[in-house]
């Protein structure tokens, strides 16, 4: 619990750099290039749970949650996959390693030094070009989204599967700049870390309020990562199919 207050202590410092400021996020790299055996994924993601537990407690989506993460990956089969804060890259190695052969994902980070930290640890992981990071937003005016349309083959219908793990304000915004392009098909998959904790709640009602008209929605029920005591929610909402929506009333999100 003391591990976790002081976390939260530094959340001001989190909230304005994306780090929470006393190194750990560097100091993961040089511990997972150090011990992790080169160009083995599930190594690197072994090392970061040890480190998180052991050394300094990390805001990435955890071992718990992560495996919500990776079995919606591997239900959905995406081609093209978007993840919206990348933090030190572990959840794109849980995807990478869950992912179709032939996947693409791309990752945004407003951190720079994050953004270095992640590519650090995924050159040592072997992952190659099938996952790249943007430093950027959504929110930048477009020059992200410019990248993602004209380097990365987004466009009309061609994304499969979303992760939101970043800052709870931009996760409403950032969903509905992406329903703006047009990026999504029936049956896209976005999964949103952090419902409870520390919580997104203009996210949370506007999927509700479009429960099977626009989106099917499933509550997956956990806890805040690397602890058991505090729990947290994750939201995985599929994309409706137009003649779906049609003929099906909202009934509200179903639980896990």
């Amino acid at each position: 619990m003391a591990k976790r207050l002081r976390m939260l202590m530094r959340m001001g410092h989190l909230t304005r750099t994306g780090q929470v400021g006393d190194g750990r996020e560097e100091a993961l790299a040089d511990y997972v290039l150090s011990h992790a055996v080169p160009g083995d994924v599930d190594d690197a993601i072994r090392l970061i749970d040890k480190y998180a537990y052991q050394q300094a407690s990390l805001i990435n989506i955890g071992d718990e949650k992560g495996l919500l993460l990776d079995a919606a990956v591997r239900r959905v089969k995406p081609r093209l996959l978007l993840e919206l804060g990348t933090y030190c890259g572990y959840s794109a190695l849980r995807m990478a390693r869950v992912m179709p052969p032939e996947a693409r994902l791309c990752s945004i980070e407003f951190s720079a030094a994050n953004a270095s930290v992640a590519e650090r640890i995924w050159k040592h992981a072997g992952l190659g070009d099938r996952v790249s990071v943007l430093h950027g937003t959504l929110g930048d005016d477009g020059r992200t989204i410019e990248r993602l349309t004209t380097e990365h083959g987004f466009g009309p219908g061609r994304l499969d599967f979303v992760f939101v793990d970043h800052i709870a304000r931009a996760y409403l915004p950032d969903l509905q700049r992406i329903l703006g392009q047009r990026w999504l098909h029936p049956g896209s998959t976005v999964l949103a870390d952090n419902m409870k904790v520390p919580g997104a709640p203009r996210y949370r009602a506007y999927l509700r309020e479009r429960e099977g008209t626009e989106w099917r929605t499933r509550e997956r029920h956990t806890h805040v990562e690397y602890q058991s005591w505090v729990k947290d929610l994750v939201l995985e909402s599929e994309y409706l199919p137009s003649e779906v929506a049609a003929g099906t009333g909202g009934t509200g999100p179903t639980p896990a």
